[in-house]
């Protein structure tokens, strides 16, 4: 199984000059929605052979949101019928006993948490996320050479990830998403810019480690013993998902991401300073803001 590692990066975009080939992109995905029998289906095909990315659009100076996109007018979580809730934090330097207790606590009242005193270098977090950025701000040519809407295949896909159908979801997020296997083996990275490449792997080293430690407390909060998860487990690899959010000309009218259920066992979030990660307790009425770095779930 495939653990999931995300390094949760929302990035305001800084422009490049617009290619004629994402100006076209524009101007079809314009034309077919002003056509009174819009084709989903052709719009949506035309989109990824354009192998751009919302990136691609927000470079070809699109200011309306094409249909693809569109979210159906929804109450915002911070709605006044909601309530905030402090989201617990996770201390790594108490003593062990009173870090499994922290874990217990936080695992069984909301199911995600704020880890500090974690052990992973503030640098390495930080130069993660600027190497998400570097990548996502590549020109489009460099870009779309790793263009896969398909999560298999190599182990590095960039993509705009398509939205599980549901009803009142848009068939796209306004996100972006570089994707990178690790394991099981070593990975074949080589087509990545070395900067990226380098401390993208650095990260994921670090965050093994850290997920380890994470998979003891946690075991131990079950009371099952600190190894027992670990071997439960019997991970081949991970998932790191690099996601990038960029400038909307109409941000209230689109998504980043939908309300979900991560589906591993746990999940490790990073985000910069940008933010935006919201928490749901399990009534759905009370919503927690997520502010800094190292995140469970």
């Amino acid at each position: 199984m495939y653990n999931h590692l995300f390094l949760f990066a929302c990035l305001p975009l800084r422009c490049q000059q617009s290619s004629n080939s994402t100006k076209k992109l524009a101007l079809a995905i314009k034309d077919m929605a002003a056509a009174e029998d819009y084709d989903t289906a052709a719009a949506v095909a035309v989109f990824h052979q354009s192998r751009a990315g919302v990136c691609g659009l927000v470079q070809s100076g699109v200011n309306t949101i094409p249909p693809l996109f569109l979210m159906p007018t929804s109450p915002s979580p911070w709605s006044p019928t909601t309530t905030a809730f402090a989201i617990p934090a996770v201390d790594l330097s108490l003593p062990r006993r009173d870090t499994v207790a922290l874990v217990r606590a936080a695992a069984c009242s909301c199911g995600f948490f704020h880890v500090i005193n974690h052990g992973v270098p503030a640098g390495i977090v930080d130069s993660a996320v600027s190497a998400a950025r570097a990548f996502h701000e590549q020109p489009r040519a460099v870009r779309s050479a790793f263009y896969s809407i398909e999560p298999v295949g190599g182990a590095v896909t960039y993509s705009t990830i398509p939205i599980a159908p549901q009803q009142g979801a848009p068939l796209l997020p306004w996100r972006d998403t570089l994707r990178v296997r690790f394991g099981p083996g070593e990975p074949d990275l080589g087509r990545l810019p070395a900067a990226c490449r380098d401390v993208l792997q650095e990260y994921q080293r670090s965050l093994t480690a850290f997920g380890k430690e994470m998979a003891g407390l946690l075991s131990e909060a079950l009371g099952v013993g600190t190894e027992r998860l670990e071997r439960a487990m019997q991970v081949e690899g991970w998932l790191m998902a690099c996601h990038y959010y960029p400038p909307c000309p109409e941000p209230e009218r689109v998504v980043g991401s939908l309300e979900h259920t991560d589906p591993s066992l746990f999940t490790v979030l990073a985000q910069d300073g940008v933010g935006g990660l919201q928490v749901r307790r399990d009534n759905g009425e009370e919503w927690g803001r997520a502010q800094g770095t190292i995140w469970c779930s």
